[in-house]
């Protein structure tokens, strides 16, 4: 079967571009819950829900992506 992609579109106000994910290599990881995928693209970091893979895709600039990591590192985004 074969897979499904998006392309990112720009949101008028966020300066995120118009990224082609079609053929982005994909990483999972290979810890904790979630099937959570990235892919590095054109300088950004795209994530997306690697159970459907067809959804839309969150895309990061290094410095976001960075403040991101340190939050997830620090627990600010644990729900317990």
């Amino acid at each position: 079967m074969a897979e499904r992609t998006t392309t990112q579109r720009t949101l008028a106000g966020w300066g995120k571009p118009e990224l082609d994910l079609s053929n982005a290599d994909w990483q999972s990881g290979s810890q904790g819950r979630g099937d959570v995928q990235i892919a590095f693209v054109e300088g950004f970091i795209a994530m997306r829900n690697g159970s459907r893979p067809g959804s839309p895709s969150l895309i990061f600039n290094p410095g976001e992506w960075r403040a991101f990591v340190l939050g997830a590192r620090d627990g600010e985004f644990d729900l317990t």
